[in-house]
């Protein structure tokens, strides 16, 4: 029985929620960054980089105190508003490329997360759980919601459509021509028909945002721990939450770059990867597989196709179907001699939205040695991997909508 629930966010004024709204801080080049805090005032990278106003690079408690800061001076400044009372909010994204997900932001319970009835498909780290923890007690709120999807419903979508018959509180276009809209559900009989349809769905899966997920049930159980008048009503037993239907959920591909052959020659090489693989040379012809079980290569200025020698290789689990586990266990690992997919540097990641081109020049310029293509895997073999507890190598999926910062605040 999956509980999510309304609440009341904390979202910027209509007129500038276009300028407050962010990507991820990480996802920004160095002039990019300088540049937006530089010339755009409202933008939330302000709060989430205090020191840039110093010119200091902070970091650690004396940055999470920033980030406080920061943010308590967007609300006083009128930046921020806070509604007055709790809703669903419908959040829809348009990107450029004519792909539409659309889903309800809302609040999650920790408990949930805690208890397997919100399933994780990856493993986390335990330092980095901690620290994002830490960083959340101190600034005492979340920005960007944990992604999560959900089997579709139709009277869910019932629902959102006759609220998107309405005027949209938000719509902004971002720099990539992706359009967001945001409606607010304030309707007590659609907040009640939703929450009774999520506790008869069950069981509900993380798609992105594992390490947040992780890190505000942590929050949550410290908190309760601290809280002698605890009575499991408080902001700090939930998260924020963005849940998507499974059809609107879109999965690329992380394609492998390796820098080396760990000592083989091409020959050499290409006799080693013969026992486990029917190896066909495709030369200069851009090649990307289209089957599960099925890896493109580019090596020394050549593609070639690579198929599984099914008879040699054995399925015991979801995890062993994967792909992405088929390339570890059979060439990663065994002849490239890559055991630490998360900590090794020789192994790079290019995410399926990059061509085969961006594979092919950083090879062809020496970068790396051996380049290998996978096809993205599915919203089935996701929710398997997660329903047997077992958990996907480090950048199986790369997972679409992203959702910008700053939209949203959810207050613990």
């Amino acid at each position: 029985m999956a509980k999510i629930l309304p609440f009341r966010a904390v979202r910027p004024t209509r007129d500038k929620v276009g300028l407050v709204a962010s990507r991820s801080y990480q996802s920004y080049t160095q002039p990019e960054l300088e540049a937006r805090l530089d010339y755009n005032p409202f933008s939330f990278l302000h709060v989430i980089n205090p020191g840039y106003r110093y010119q200091q690079d902070i970091k650690g408690v004396e940055r999470y105190a920033l980030v406080r800061n920061r943010y308590l001076e967007f609300k006083e400044d009128g930046i921020f508003m806070q509604d007055d009372q709790p809703c669903f909010y419908i959040y829809k994204i348009v990107n450029r490329n004519g792909d539409t997900f659309c889903g309800i932001v809302a609040g999650a319970s920790a408990e949930d997360y805690k208890n397997d009835v919100i399933k994780k498909h990856e493993d986390t780290i335990a330092y980095r759980e901690e620290i994002f923890k830490d960083y959340l007690k101190t600034v005492g709120f979340n920005a960007e919601p944990v992604l999560l999807t959900y089997p579709d419903n139709a009277e869910i979508t019932k629902i959102i459509t006759e609220v998107e018959k309405e005027r949209a509180e938000f719509e902004f276009t971002t720099h990539f021509r992706d359009t967001h809209y945001m409606w607010l559900l304030n309707s007590t009989k659609h907040i009640e028909t939703i929450i009774g349809i999520f506790q008869d769905i069950g069981t509900i899966y993380i798609a992105d945002g594992h390490h947040r997920s992780a890190s505000s049930n942590l929050l949550a159980e410290q908190l309760k721990s601290e809280n002698e008048a605890h009575t499991g009503n408080e902001a700090y037993n939930n998260f924020m939450v963005y849940l998507i239907p499974e059809t609107e959920l879109k999965i690329y591909e992380f394609n492998r770059l390796v820098k080396d052959l760990n000592g083989f020659s091409k020959e050499r090489f290409l006799i080693k990867l013969d026992a486990m693989f029917r190896i066909e040379n495709r030369g200069a012809q851009l090649y990307k597989p289209n089957k599960k079980h099925h890896f493109s290569m580019y090596l020394d200025g050549e593609f070639y196709s690579l198929y599984l020698r099914k008879g040699n290789y054995k399925i015991n689990s979801s995890l062993d179907a994967l792909d992405t586990q088929i390339l570890y266990k059979t060439i990663l690992e065994p002849i490239i001699g890559i055991s630490d997919l998360r900590n090794d540097k020789r192994i790079s990641y290019s995410h399926g939205q990059n061509d085969l081109v961006t594979i092919k020049q950083k090879i062809d310029s020496g970068e790396f040695a051996v380049g290998f293509g996978l096809v993205p895997i599915t919203v089935s073999e996701l929710k398997a991997i997660a329903d047997e507890g077992l958990t996907m190598p480090p950048k199986s999926t790369y997972i679409e909508p992203k959702l910008r910062s700053g939209v949203t605040i959810y207050e613990f």
